[in-house]
């Protein structure tokens, strides 16, 4: 069979949307895949196939993953796979959560064990700990522990703390091991770069969005997870700034800690809306969501506030589906615990930095219809 005919059949396969059928043939699987064949069957460009089969350049990282998904299903080797029997040299990464047992943290972890189950071929072990908390002395007990393990890299979501802040430099300057942060930052220290959502402008979104429901007239009340959040405070800020610029006929009926507990959650909407009369509009930042839907119902409220939440989780689907909430913002959890991993490989394999300090993700709006 010639090579045209042989293209003109492969041609044949590709579905008009770009998307994987999930589908492959025995005949491609037997066959070495290319990556100009992964871009013809996603229908986007060989550059883009290579910066992000290879994880280097800016690319949208939903695209970014179906390419990486539609690889796998086509059997794609990479050079560095290849090459896997001469690589005699294996190297630990440390891996350092927080709130494990959050919703937001599934895709996160998602991203994680992926990214760990493809390093294994480059001879990459990961070594993971999970905190449930935002406990400064639990992460930097996880950090030294991470150390004394033998790692040669750390991908951390940092509690803004002096001492987590101390270990982390600790670990550059004295033990030279990179450090990269995603989901929070943390300031001071000479970490990498941080992977993640640009979390002060999220709140301007959020703010924006506030403002044209509400027709910038009304009360809103803000709930967070821990005052010691870094992630949530930028989120809070944000929202109030732009606020008090854009929409000075909004009021903020105030900003409750609720721990990421969903009862919490309940019993703050509960008495706020008990106690303040015209509250019209909630900003949820952190977990505990649904939370919200137990409020109303509780309260049994003919016409709800308007509410905004955080990330694209099962049961925050099911919240904006059944008109609990408006809108909720999505910050590519896949993306912050996925990238990570390769962007410290590329360090320490290849000495490759990373393309920039902030690494932001897409700060996506999701509806009842687009979902």
């Amino acid at each position: 069979m010639n090579t045209e005919f042989r293209q003109i059949l492969y041609r044949q396969q590709i579905r008009p949307t770009g998307f994987a059928s999930g589908k492959v043939g025995k005949q491609e699987k037997n066959m070495a895949v290319t990556i100009q064949q992964i871009a013809e069957r996603a229908n986007v460009s060989r550059g883009t196939v290579d910066r992000a089969l290879n994880h280097r350049g800016r690319i949208d990282p939903q695209v970014a993953e179906r390419i990486l998904k539609l690889a796998s299903e086509m059997g794609y080797v990479p050079r560095e796979r290849k090459r896997k029997a001469n690589q005699k040299k294996t190297i630990k990464i440390g891996v350092v959560t927080q709130l494990a047992k959050a919703s937001f943290m599934l895709e996160i972890n998602r991203g994680i064990r992926q990214a760990a189950e493809e390093l294994k071929d480059w001879g990459v072990e990961i070594l993971l700990k999970e905190r449930l908390n935002v406990d400064e002395e639990e992460q930097a007990r996880a950090i030294e522990e991470l150390a004394e393990e033998g790692i040669q890299g750390l991908a951390l979501m940092p509690v803004d703390c002096d001492c987590v802040r101390e270990k982390i430099n600790w670990l550059i300057e004295i033990k030279k091991i990179p450090v990269v942060t995603f989901n929070s930052d943390i300031v001071g220290t000479k970490r990498s770069c941080f992977v993640g959502m640009d979390n002060r402008r999220s709140g301007q979104t959020a703010a924006g969005l506030m403002g044209l429901m509400t027709g910038g007239i009304g009360k809103i009340l803000i709930i967070t997870g821990y005052f010691s959040n870094m992630v949530n405070n930028a989120r809070v800020d944000g929202f109030i700034d732009e606020t008090k610029k854009s929409f000075p006929g909004l009021e903020i009926a105030g900003v409750q800690g609720s721990f990421d507990e969903t009862g919490e959650v309940e019993r703050i909407i509960e008495n706020a809306m008990k106690d303040i009369s015209g509250i019209n509009g909630i900003f949820v930042v952190s977990g505990g969501q649904a939370g919200v839907k137990a409020a109303f119902e509780k309260l049994a409220v003919e016409k709800r506030p308007y509410v905004i939440i955080y990330d694209q989780t099962p049961k925050n689907e099911k919240a904006i589906k059944e008109d609990t909430v408006d809108f909720l913002i999505d910050q590519n959890g896949f993306f912050q615990g996925y990238r990570p991993l390769y962007i410290l490989t590329n360090m320490l394999l290849k000495n490759v930095m990373p393309e920039a300090e902030n690494l932001f993700t897409e700060i996506n709006i999701k509806t009842k219809y687009n979902l």
